[in-house]
This record gives structure tokens, sequence and C-alpha cells, in this order.
């Protein structure tokens, strides 16, 4: 396992998965996501590398809507899914499954 984490080419996909449902603590969740994935931007960055990055999401708020499709446009995120929209969350698995 040591060795597997110490092994950056070896990640494909990284990412956060927020289930509360709370919509009032929606931002909060999307901004300690967006704070660890941007931790994971930086680190494989300052070695060149770039894994697909993605957030999933049980509440999302408009305004979180709006960031999450611009970092989805400006390839910040590779993709992303409300947990509670069956359309996404079937895209998203697929997607996964895929890599």
């Amino acid at each position: 396992m040591k060795q597997t984490l110490q092994s950056p080419d070896l990640y494909i996909a990284l990412g956060e998965l927020k289930g509360g449902i709370d919509p009032d603590r929606a931002d909060e969740h999307w901004k300690t996501a967006r704070t660890a994935l941007q931790r994971i931007d930086d680190a494989f960055r300052k070695i060149s590398k770039h894994p697909y990055t993605f957030f999933i999401g049980a509440a999302i708020e408009t305004k979180m809507a709006r960031e999450i499709y611009q970092q989805l446009e400006t390839k910040k995120l590779t993709n992303a899914a409300n947990l509670t929209n069956d359309n996404q969350l079937v895209s998203i698995m697929r997607w996964l499954c895929h890599l």
C-alpha cells in the first residue's frame, strides 16, 4: 500500500464525495471539497501529472452549480454529478468504470 501511495503514475482519478443533504450546509461541503481538490491539483502539478478529478455531491445549490460548471468548462474538474440525480449518477459511474 505504501508503495502505491508513493507512485503518482498509478493514480487515474481522484475526487470528492459529499453525501450531506442539508441545503443550508451545501456551500460549506463544496468549499471543503474544492479545497481538497485544489490540494490534489497542486501536488500533482508539482510533478507534472494530471489525474482526472471529479466531484459528487448530494446537495448542490445554484451558486455551487455555476462554479462546478465553470470548473468543468475550464477543465479544472474532469467530471461532476449530483448524487440525487439518477442520470448524473449513472453517467459518472459509467465514466469511472471506463477509466
